[in-house]
């Protein structure tokens, strides 16, 4: 008799499994596809929630979203943080495009090729 415990922990590890055959080139690419940032997901975050940093949260970088809350929170940091909101619109695609090129040389597909 098996326990729920082991039901659920052999089920997750044939989850996680790579199918018979699959390549780890295929592999990687799967791992890609399933953990890559988007675009549209950035800037719906910066547009209803970038005065608080949630975009930057998104992409991996943590302390300029903290800065950006703490910035909010306060009337001076507010009429900053209305300037760099601004400027995080125009640099989005690049910091996706990095945390992707980075996602990917970690899994050791190469970046660049297409």
């Amino acid at each position: 008799m098996t326990s729920p415990a082991m039901t659920s922990s052999a089920a997750m590890g044939a989850m996680y499994a790579a199918p018979p055959g699959l390549g780890t080139d295929a592999r990687a690419m799967m791992m890609f596809e399933a953990n890559k940032k988007d675009v549209c997901a950035a800037y719906a975050l910066w547009f209803f929630l970038g005065y608080f940093g949630a975009h930057n949260f998104y992409l991996g970088r943590t302390g300029v979203a903290v800065a950006q809350l703490i910035l909010t929170l306060t009337i001076i940091g507010l009429v900053i943080n209305f300037f760099w909101h601004f400027v995080d619109a125009f640099l989005i695609p690049g910091w996706v495009r990095r945390e992707n090129n980075l996602l990917a040389w970690t899994l050791g597909a190469s970046p660049f090729a297409r």
